[in-house]
């Protein structure tokens, strides 16, 4: 089975489970997840999608760059 990544979950959920997703995320310019203390506040209650509006970041991007890493896309 494949590494897959639910756009249901909370960032905090999904970088717990699976590390990788953070520096996947650092890499599409969610730079504020390297700092201590962001995943833990922010990332409990922020989804991708949520934090992609806020960022001003397209949600297709986002898909696109954990598709190229392996990832099947849940939502």
């Amino acid at each position: 089975m494949g590494k897959a990544i639910d756009l249901r979950k909370t960032v905090y959920e999904l970088c717990s489970a699976d590390p990788e997703v953070i520096d996947i995320m650092v890499g599409l310019g969610f730079e504020q997840l390297a700092k201590p203390g962001m995943l833990q506040s922010a990332g409990r209650f922020m989804t991708i999608p949520q934090g992609a509006r806020l960022r001003k970041i397209e949600l297709d991007k986002i898909k696109d760059a954990f598709r190229a890493k392996g990832y099947e896309i849940r939502e």
